[in-house]
């Protein structure tokens, strides 16, 4: 089929009633959840995912991606009105956004964020279009040498770009791959960690272990936080949503630069749409003719970033869709939904499965314009929401996430695995460990160790498979070069750096 008549084929599929319904029911939750500080997209998919199981997979992607993508909309939205991110990837617009608000423009910094959101998202729905298949049939040429060496490299490459420590960042990765093999072994039939207890011999259940690691432990870390009084600034008037001539000279540029590198850094893994975000920040006022204006009220401050973050959002499903390799922890989500519908993630993916490939990339085009006709006029509503408190909020979402839980398969066992998690998680915060890269590990654990011996099996055992297979060995010495990369002090205080710029 030819380019063209795959995007009818999508199109088709996600402009059917139910799924174009379930788009929308995404970008609104998102946008919601983007809004209200102390959640986010992976604990609201973790704690929304057990309600996809009665659904078609493409359905339920197309749920959980406008979720995802939705969240950046809405956290631009209170960092501009309310100087409080409700997404971590619009910390850097509230720097800008807040202070173009309080100077009367809240309207241009609102209009630049969604229109540069837009454009970046249609620009990273297009880059998946074009470039997902060509690597996805690349991919199709893998063995499970190139499997296991691409696995190493998103792996190290995602505690490169995780926050905080290294040491830490690589001490989650083992977690992680130390609880993905908890259960049978599929090989032998042995028991791996079990300790006799019945309920963990066909392994930890993912939903449980992403339900307590992001919703459990961030509802127990926000109940230390005392509700605050927040004030909006207003709009003012009913005045037009339009750009000035001189507004739209000096968006457009940081809009194009911040749609381009969020794109490419948004495949990384561990990139996604915060790092994006940060680095735009950073470029645009370093490029700037005049920096100081950054930090009061500075356009290309909001422009450049919120391009940058979305564009990440939708390139971070290229690695997920072509290689299933997750980028981050909401892509990682994404292939627990695709194991828990029965579609093996990776390159066949898209032969197998063309409607679900094709409808998915469709939608997201679909759920930036939704998201730009909705945020505009819905601006009052979003904020109106911050007015909830958390002692009702909160409770809401224990409940949730119990019946959730349960429902994975009517288990009492698994409401007490994702306690424990959650424990688990808000103790790993106290100790600033970040817990994405702990689910990466424990979401590719069992992958890796699947290619790791059939390769090791078909070779008769001999590990230099992983060095004689060209791609294979180009994975690794591009994973040996990050981790060299990384011990040179200057390469150090830059990834230092650029994350104190979030804090």
């Amino acid at each position: 089929m030819s380019f063209l008549d795959n995007l009818a084929l999508g199109f088709s599929v996600a402009l059917s009633l139910q799924n174009l319904a379930y788009c929308l029911l995404g970008t609104v939750l998102g946008t919601a959840i983007g809004v209200l500080p102390g959640l986010g997209p992976v604990a609201t998919i973790s704690m929304l995912m057990p309600l996809t199981f009665g659904l078609d997979p493409t359905t339920a992607l197309i749920l959980l991606a406008g979720i995802y993508y939705g969240a950046q909309y809405g956290g631009s939205t209170t960092a501009i009105l309310v100087n409080l991110p409700g997404e971590t990837s619009s910390v850097v617009t509230a720097i800008d956004g807040y202070q173009m608000a309080r100077q009367g423009r809240a309207r241009e910094a609102l209009v630049v964020a969604a229109l540069g959101s837009f454009f970046a998202g249609t620009v990273g729905t297009l880059a998946i279009a074009g470039f997902a298949p060509a690597l996805s049939e690349l991919a199709l040429g893998f063995g499970a040498p190139e499997y296991f060496s691409l696995m190493v490299l998103g792996l190290i490459a995602a505690v490169v770009l995780a926050h905080g420590s290294v040491l830490k960042a690589v001490a989650m990765v083992v977690l992680g791959l130390v609880l993905g093999l908890v259960g049978t072994d599929v090989n032998s039939g042995v028991l791996r960690f079990t300790f006799g207890i019945s309920d963990l011999f066909d392994g930890l259940d993912f939903v449980a272990v992403a339900m307590g690691l992001f919703g459990i432990a961030e509802v127990i870390s926000n109940l230390e936080r005392k509700d605050e009084a927040r004030a909006a600034v207003t709009l003012g008037g009913k005045g037009s949503f339009l750009l000035s001539r001189e507004d739209f000279r000096a968006a457009w540029p940081a809009v194009v630069r911040g749609t381009g590198l969020g794109a490419i850094l948004g495949i990384l893994p561990g990139g996604g749409a915060i790092l994006g975000s940060f680095a735009s920040y950073m470029l645009e006022k370093r490029i700037a003719r005049d920096p100081s204006r950054f930090g009061k009220g500075a356009i290309e401050g909001v422009a450049g970033p919120e391009s940058a973050n979305n564009a990440g959002a939708q390139t971070s499903f290229i690695p997920m869709l072509t290689l299933g390799l997750p980028s981050n922890a909401v892509m990682a989500m994404m292939i627990g939904a695709l194991i828990i519908h029965n579609i093996q993630p990776g390159p066949q993916v898209m032969n197998a499965n063309p409607s679900l490939f094709w409808g998915l990339i469709a939608s997201m085009w679909i759920g930036n314009l939704l998201l730009v006709i909705l945020n505009l006029p819905l601006v009052g509503v979003w904020v109106q929401m911050l007015r909830i408190p958390y002692r009702v909020l909160y409770p809401a979402i224990l409940v949730l996430c119990a019946i959730g839980v349960y429902s994975v398969s009517n288990s009492t066992a698994l409401v007490y695995v994702m306690a424990a998690f959650g424990v688990l998680g808000y103790v790993l915060a106290k100790l600033q460990c970040e817990p994405a890269p702990l689910l990466l590990g424990f979401v590719l654990g069992p992958l890796m160790e699947e290619n790791l011996r059939r390769a090791l099996t078909i070779s008769g055992g001999d590990a230099s498979v992983f060095f004689t297979q060209p791609v294979s060995l180009a994975l690794l010495l591009l994973a040996a070069g990050l981790l060299v990369v990384m011990a040179m002090p200057r390469a150090s205080r830059l990834r230092d750096a650029a994350f104190e710029e979030e804090t």
